[in-house]
């Protein structure tokens, strides 16, 4: 595992490495690999904090079948019920699109994050209103059929804003009292507004866009621009624990967990072309064998990498960058596949 570390920081020049791997009795193994500050050359903190991007859409999805769970809303319920003509383009249209649609990323709707991620310095420090980040996918021609699975942070947005309307509260407020507080998860929070700085002990995150350019400190950063759909922060640690709790029906009634796991294939979510997607919640096909539950989330300065076995072992690691290209994308699948079949 540490030489799977070494070589995200030795190979493809990461600054650093955070890690966390859960065994099945609950012990926990902490690695680290790199720097923590680049211009101060600090360690990298053990269990320190990342931004944990897609992640954050497993919370999501857990408040929204929460809410099914309590009668308050159908996931056959069309997102026009909630968000009256709200979701209206050409093409699209929201009294079509149910809340699993949403979930499952089978809506066809735009990413507005393509849009965003076209000049990404220009977005670091702005901040959006979510119905912005809407109204930027209703600009932009569907990414696939309604009804195909095609990745959109956009759905996460919308059902953000349908847990909003439905409870009456921010949906930070709700994942913090249904998700982060439940568990006990004390080192994850969601960000207050305008809050760019990350609270506790953590790397400094970077962003370079090629292989061979400097890298530039991207720490303190605006999370608007990913809301419901990736703004939480946390450590590798409370993510395992996030996981676990998840799968093991903490969190969920089995009904509501057994529609989660429901998957259709989604082969573009990772490199082994075997992924299948559920409700906020993937797979990930390991060497040793079998699957296991993942999502994972890449934010500006960080990328995590997790995932939890049926039996209870869980693995999460969160490099300070994001990946550049595909051999980074296989060195960051290769550290998590041996942190699980090891």
């Amino acid at each position: 595992m540490q030489q799977r570390l070494n070589t995200l920081v030795h190979e493809d020049k990461f600054p650093g490495v955070v890690a966390a791997v859960q065994e099945r009795d609950g012990r926990t193994r902490h690695y680290t690999a790199g720097v923590g500050n680049l211009a101060s050359k600090t360690p990298v903190p053990r269990n320190g904090q990342v931004r944990m991007g897609s992640n954050t859409k497993m919370f999501t999805a857990v408040v929204v079948l929460q809410l099914v769970g309590e009668g308050r809303l159908s996931l056959e319920d069309t997102v026009d019920k909630y968000l009256p003509n709200v979701v209206r383009a050409e093409g699209i249209d929201g009294r079509t699109i149910t809340i699993r649609q949403l979930l499952q990323h089978t809506s066809g709707l735009a990413d507005y994050d393509q849009k965003l991620m076209s000049d990404l310095f220009a977005a670091l420090h702005r901040y959006y209103e979510p119905r912005e980040l809407v109204d930027v996918a209703l600009g932009e021609k569907p990414d696939a059929a309604h009804g195909q699975w095609s990745y959109s942070n956009t759905n996460f947005i919308l059902a953000g804003l349908v847990v909003q309307k439905v409870t009456g509260r921010p949906i930070g407020e709700e994942i913090t009292n249904r998700v982060i507080t439940r568990i006990g998860l004390r080192d994850t929070y969601w960000p207050g507004v305008g809050e760019q700085a990350i609270r506790g002990r953590h790397p400094h995150g970077y962003l370079a866009m090629k292989r061979g350019d400097a890298w530039t400190d991207v720490s303190e950063s605006e999370t608007s621009a990913a809301w419901a759909a990736g703004a939480l922060v946390g450590t590798p640690a409370d993510l395992n624990t996030f996981m676990t709790a998840l799968i093991t029906g903490k969190l969920l009634n089995p009904e509501q967990l057994t529609e989660m796991q429901k998957t259709i294939p989604s082969p573009e979510f990772d490199l082994t072309g075997q992924a299948r997607y559920g409700l906020g919640l993937a797979t990930f096909a390991l060497s040793c064998g079998g699957f296991s539950w993942t999502h994972g989330g890449l934010a500006v300065g960080y990328s995590t990498y997790n995932a939890v076995t049926p039996d209870g072992k869980a693995a999460t690691i969160g490099i300070t960058s994001l990946p550049r290209d595909i051999t980074d994308l296989q060195h960051m699948e290769a550290a998590l596949d041996t942190a699980l079949c090891t």
